[in-house]
């Protein structure tokens, strides 16, 4: 089953929570600023700025939000505040029946991941790994570009760079993954998703080579791996050399699916926002590579 949520329109109302790390109003204002600037309204979770350690505020307080936005009919998208730690602590938790009756766009990345995936396997909802609220002001493209995204029919269509080309094929499936770490740490409970006859997106950042190894490795020895058709490798920000990060994914990846590296999405400047849970197609010699964004 697949939920395509509604388009979003001028004039909507897009909800703003923080389901993981704490918030500031200065870090959120910018991105309130250019939301209201494209004419949109913008709805704040009522325990948006709350703050437990390194949380923002309780789980119950966290929660009370993510299900208010959804069960709120005025409110057509939710973007997340950032990300940092917490989501995977509300899985257990979610009324996936209050999601998949008031379906919505629901945007993060990061360790917004858990959500994304969980959203997704639960109940079929089509999510968006894009960029969140905090500190957007000087990535203003990134946000723009999720606006097009969610209120456009058209597909996603990206052109590969032949420089990044690790294992040429042509590859369709449904589009699924994000950050690593997240994906691994799901390793072993009901919210991760199959990714069989998936391609699979995932980035990093901050992780040393052996760790992404660790990650990819666990996945691999769990049976997560079998079966993908394709991979597409994002930012690895701030982690160690790309050109062992690349030898590490053909390594990993030694199945008959083509390889993509450098794919401008995750933690950097450029966050191209993708959806998870639609159709996509990789064709790594003519360097295309399309999302069937509301396409059934």
């Amino acid at each position: 089953m697949r939920i395509i949520p509604q388009r979003l329109r001028r004039g909507d109302t897009i909800g703003i929570i923080a389901p993981a790390g704490p918030v500031t109003p200065d870090e959120i204002q910018p991105a309130i600023n250019i939301l209201k600037d494209k004419g949109y309204r913008v709805k704040e979770g009522i325990n948006l700025y709350k703050r437990q350690g390194y949380l923002a505020g309780s789980d119950k307080e966290r929660l009370h939000d993510f299900h208010e936005m959804f069960q709120d009919n005025t409110v057509k998208a939710v973007f997340c505040a950032r990300g940092g730690y917490g989501t995977s602590r509300l899985l257990d938790k979610i009324s996936f029946k209050i999601v998949e009756e008031n379906p919505k766009f629901f945007i993060g990345y990061s360790d917004i991941t858990a959500l994304l995936l969980a959203i997704n396997h639960m109940t079929g909802l089509v999510v968006c790994h894009g960029s969140m609220a905090r500190n957007i002001e000087g990535y203003k493209d990134n946000i723009n570009s999720i606006l097009k995204l969610l209120s456009s029919e058209d597909n996603t269509h990206v052109k590969l760079s032949a420089d990044n080309v690790l294992k040429k094929g042509k590859a369709a499936g449904k589009l699924l993954g994000g950050n690593l770490s997240i994906i691994s740490s799901l390793s072993g409970t009901s919210f991760l998703p199959s990714f069989k006859e998936c391609i699979l997106f995932i980035e990093e950042r901050g992780e040393a080579l052996y760790r992404i190894d660790r990650m990819l490795t666990q996945l691999k020895l769990g049976g997560a791996l079998d079966g993908i058709k394709g991979i597409i490798a994002g930012n690895f920000q701030d982690c160690e050399a790309i050109s062992e990060i690349n030898r590490l994914l053909l390594d990993i990846f030694s199945q008959n699916c083509p390889v993509y590296s450098g794919f401008p999405a995750g933690h950097g400047k450029v966050n191209l926002p993708i959806l998870f849970g639609v159709e996509a197609e990789m064709d790594t010699e003519k360097l295309d590579f399309t999302v069937k964004t509301f396409t059934d």
